[in-house]
């Protein structure tokens, strides 16, 4: 087996998946930020910063931890719509207003990804275009009982059951996922990182 390259610093099981499915060997490191939006900030700016940040609170506790010194990768996703970050909804009353918001209608998934070492910080930003079909109050209620909209950006999971509410995409569909493939292999190429292994 080879021999493990990179950290990641995500408790994200699909960017885990992804990264498997790239053959890149990586170790769990996970440092926790405020992942509150500054004032005024645009989407693009906020998702960049917050994979910046949490490739830098990776790093700092690979170091605190004494582990050995390897590149950290991070990412974050944004669903955003009319301008509007949607996050992961806090209840269940959040995640179908941002579901009605999405229905019939096309929104942006913004996934930035970032990788730190001792020496430097580089990031990566891809912008996806989804469009929704049309949904009943009765699909988004019955969604919502499926507990899949709990934890996801926008309240939906397009690599699950949420899939069927897409009818169009133009962009990265693992960036909608949470870690845009093209992207991610230009920064392991970057930082000397295989992948195929």
């Amino acid at each position: 087996m080879s021999a493990v390259s990179l950290y990641l610093a995500s408790r994200s099981p699909r960017r885990r998946e992804i990264l498997d499915q790239i053959g890149v060997h990586y170790e769990l490191v996970v440092g926790d930020i405020d992942e509150t939006p500054n004032a005024g900030e645009i989407p693009e700016e906020y998702v960049t910063r917050m994979a910046c940040e949490k490739a830098r609170a990776g790093l700092g506790a690979m170091q605190e931890a004494c582990m050995v010194q390897r590149p950290v990768l991070a990412a974050d996703t944004s669903v955003v719509v009319d301008g509007k970050i949607l996050g992961k909804p806090a209840d269940r009353e959040e995640a179908i207003a941002m579901l009605r918001a999405l229905a019939g209608r096309d929104h942006q998934v913004m996934t930035a990804v970032a990788v730190n070492d001792d020496d430097r910080l580089e990031s990566r930003l891809s912008i996806t275009r989804v469009l929704f079909n049309p949904l009943s109050e009765e699909q988004i209620a019955r969604y919502w009982e499926t507990g899949e909209p709990r934890d996801k950006a926008g309240a939906y999971g397009i690599q699950g059951l949420g899939a069927v509410f897409v009818r169009e995409l133009q962009g990265s569909y693992s960036g909608v996922v949470g870690l845009p493939i093209a992207e991610t292999v230009d920064l392991l190429d970057c930082f000397g990182v295989p992948y195929w292994q």
